[in-house]
Order: structure tokens, then C-alpha cells, then sequence
């Protein structure tokens, strides 16, 4: 094994979780001497060589933004064969390694240039290392493994630990200049129009790794035996309620979610969502898990502390990126009807979180122009939104997934969208 100061990072991806944690954190940490990262956009991959391997990230603090440059990162191409084969020896000689994706999906596409088919080539020496998996679902880890079970022989893999994460950094790209220059933000390089901003966070959840006598470069992050219950916290507790202030603020005209955090009724619509629907449903699913997390006192500290963090005026956090792809986030499993599903299960009456999801229903109906492809049955204006119409809409949004309780959530939604005209 590697000694301190003499670790390899590699990286698959550069946006802003790669740039602005995991590599971050490798360079922060002093452990390790090398840092590699894949990256298909060729333009990202020019401005950080055209500027030495240099790069900056912008952190929001609770009372300013200030800059962090890092030095030594090295961008290839895999499309490109020369940086596909600097890539490969990289791995090869790695110790941690991160995937930063839009998606699970991304794992095994393009050819030669795929994470899967860079890890089968290179992970031919049986060193320990490890692989965080950053893609938020709650089981990247084990499809990341599925795909290289059919590529890499069993003994290669026997040293290898792929680490599933739970990730409440909030983070984001700008490429709007004047934006860029009201903030006072630096951009990545000089050379490219764009500047990553993340929040200071760094609490950062991942799987507890059973390779003995194995040491992190990366120290910061928190090991967890069980990470479904944080997962499951993250998605119905952060994510929901990130999601019911945009929509919110959306409803009302606002153009970041900060500036939800000055109006009362929403933040306090906010905190009985989190708290007392989905707090309560999560802390009667993990009564046995003993993890302070889980208990009234816990779960409430989370629950301000992530209220604070979401509003926090130096994120910029734009209502339209945070509630962009409605017919996902309102999908029957997913972050709002998804909580409210649990809630239920569990005895409580999701009102607040019915009120957010009903003003992911007006935000739909009011972006409706800028998506990709059109929703069936969505009206073309909120005025012609009836309960009829509302309940064929849910319907084809939730698809086959709808059970017995989709009734109970599309007439929740239907109480909320009436009481929307009070807020």
C-alpha cells in the first residue's frame, strides 16, 4: 500500500461534487501526491491544461464566499487513446478513486470510454483501494460492482471496495456572467466561462470498508455500517423539503430559495414537513436503529441545521435549478410523494408536504415551455386545472408504481392546491 503523501487520486468526472468534495478533500487531506481525473468535456479538459493543472472552487460560508485554488490536477480525455491509456495506468496505481456522474446509467456507456470498461483495464494489480460512489442512489455501489463482476476476474476485485455515499453538500455550476460577477465568483480557469460554488459542508456518510489494515487518504468522511437509513433521511428529509422551498418559491414569484427563507409561512410550512411528517414517519421506521439521528431530539437538529444551510444567501441557490425535472421529483418513490407514501405508512397525515408537492403541480404547469418533451394531461394553464384533470395527471406521472395509497395522495394534493391561495 501507498505510504502517506504518496496516494494516487483518481477521479471520473469533473463536476462539481468531483471538483468541489472528492478532489477537494484528496488535495485538503496532504495525503496524497497525485490527482487524475476523466473527463469527456474536452473544453474543461483544455482550460485546466492551459492553466497548469490549476483550478478554483468557490465555498459558501454562512457570511461570505471566499476562493480555494488547487494545483497538480491532471484532465484526460478517454475518448482521446493517448489519455484513455494515461488514464488506465492511473488507476492501476490507484488508492481511492471517485465517481462524480449525473447518473448510475452513465456507468457502462461509451465504449472504451466507460468508468466500467477504465476500471477493467486498469484494475489489474490487486492493491487495496477503494471506489466512492457518488451518483445519489441508494444502491450505486453494488450496480457499479454488477458491471464489473462481468469484466474484472473475481480475485482483481478482492482487494477492491466500492462505497455507496450519502451526500448532503450543496453544490452547483454558474455560467451566467453577470451572475458570476454579482457574486463576486471566481471561475474554474481563467479560459472557461464557468465557476463551481459549494457550500462548506463536509459531513459526508459513506460504507464501512472491511479491508484490514486499510487507511483513507481522504479522513474527513464518516464511515457507517448501515447507510439505508441515512439514505433514506437524505432523500425524504433533505431532498423533499429542498425541493417543497423551491416549489414554494417558485409559486410565489421568487427567483432562489433564499429569498424563501425570509417569508415566514413557507419556512414554517417547511419545518412541520420535516419535522413532524417526515421525522415522524422516519424515526418510527428506524425505532431500532440506535443512531441519534433517529430520535425527536436528533432528527430536529438535523432538520434546522438543513433549514439554515438551504437558505443561506451565498449558495445562490436558483429556484429553477432546484426544482427542474418535475416528472421526476414528483414521481410516486421519489422525493415528495415518495416522504408523503411513507408518512402514511406510518400514521401521519402529510398536510405541509402535500402543499409542496401541489406547488410542484403549479411550477409544472408554469415551466411547462421549457420541457424537453410535453406531459399528458398537463394543463396549459393553472386555471384550467380541475380535480379531474389533476388525478389522471398524478396517474400518468406515477405510471405502474401507484398503489392503494395514490388515491388518498392525489386528494392530499387536491386539499393543498385549494389552500394555496392563502399563503
Amino acid at each position: 500500500m501507498a505510504e502517506k503523501s504518496d496516494k494516487t487520486f483518481v477521479g471520473f468526472g469533473f463536476g462539481p461534487i468531483q471538483s468541489g468534495l472528492f478532489l477537494f478533500e484528496a488535495y485538503r487531506s496532504r495525503n496524497f501526491s497525485r490527482f487524475v481525473v476523466a473527463e469527456i468535456d474536452q473544453d474543461l479538459v483544455r482550460a485546466i491544461r492551459a492553466n497548469g493543472g490549476r483550478y478554483t472552487i468557490n465555498i459558501a460560508r454562512k457570511d461570505r464566499i471566499d476562493q480555494f485554488e488547487l494545483n497538480g490536477i491532471e484532465l484526460y480525455n478517454p475518448r482521446e487513446a493517448k489519455d484513455r491509456q494515461t488514464i488506465i495506468e492511473a488507476i492501476s496505481t490507484s488508492d481511492e478513486m471517485a465517481t462524480g456522474l449525473p447518473s448510475v446509467n452513465i456507468y457502462p456507456l461509451g465504449d472504451q470510454a466507460s468508468v466500467v470498461s477504465l476500471l477493467a483495464e486498469g484494475l489489474g494489480r490487486e492493491l487495496p483501494r477503494v471506489i466512492y460512489a457518488a451518483e445519489n442512489h441508494n444502491h450505486a455501489a453494488e450496480i457499479l460492482l454488477e458491471h464489473l463482476t462481468k469484466k474484472v476476474p473475481a480475485e482483481e476485485l478482492a482487494t477492491v471496495r466500492i462505497l455507496n455515499t450519502v451526500i448532503g453538500k450543496m453544490s452547483g455550476v454558474l455560467t451566467d456572467a453577470d451572475e458570476i460577477r454579482r457574486l463576486g465568483l471566481t471561475t474554474i480557469t481563467p479560459g472557461i466561462s464557468r465557476a463551481v460554488l459549494v457550500e462548506e459542508f463536509n459531513r459526508i456518510l459513506i460504507s464501512r470498508i472491511d479491508l484490514a489494515g486499510y487507511q483513507r487518504g481522504i479522513e474527513v468522511f464518516i464511515e457507517k455500517e448501515n447507510l439505508l437509513p441515512f439514505e433514506e433521511a437524505k432523500l425524504y428529509g433533505h431532498n423533499a423539503i429542498h425541493a417543497l422551498l423551491a416549489y414554494l418559491a417558485d409559486w410565489k414569484g421568487m427567483t432562489t430559495v433564499a429569498q424563501a427563507g425570509n417569508d415566514r409561512e413557507i419556512m414554517a410550512i417547511a419545518r412541520r414537513a420535516f419535522i413532524e411528517e417526515s421525522g415522524a414517519a422516519l424515526i418510527r421506521r428506524h425505532q431500532n436503529f440506535k443512531d441519534t439521528l433517529f430520535t425527536a431530539e436528533g432528527y430536529q437538529a438535523y432538520a434546522d441545521d438543513l433549514l439554515e444551510r438551504m437558505v443561506n444567501p451565498n449558495l445562490n441557490d436558483l429556484v429553477s435549478r432546484v426544482g427542474r425535472d418535475h416528472v421526476r421529483k414528483l414521481g410516486y418513490e421519489d422525493r415528495l410523494y415518495g416522504t408523503m407514501n411513507l408518512a402514511l405508512h406510518y400514521g401521519v397525515v402529510p398536510k405541509n408536504l402535500a402543499v409542496g408537492a401541489a406547488a410542484g403541480i403549479l411550477s409544472m404547469i408554469k415551466r411547462q415551455g421549457s420541457f424537453e418533451k410535453p406531459v399528458s394531461q398537463l394543463p396549459p394553464s393553472e386555471g384550467e386545472l380541475s380535480e379531474p384533470i389533476l388525478r389522471e395527471l398524478l396517474l400518468g406521472l406515477w405510471a405502474s408504481k401507484v398503489d392503494q395509497q395514490g388515491e388518498r395522495l392525489i386528494s392530499l394534493t387536491w386539499d393543498a392546491l385549494k389552500s394555496l391561495r392563502h399563503i
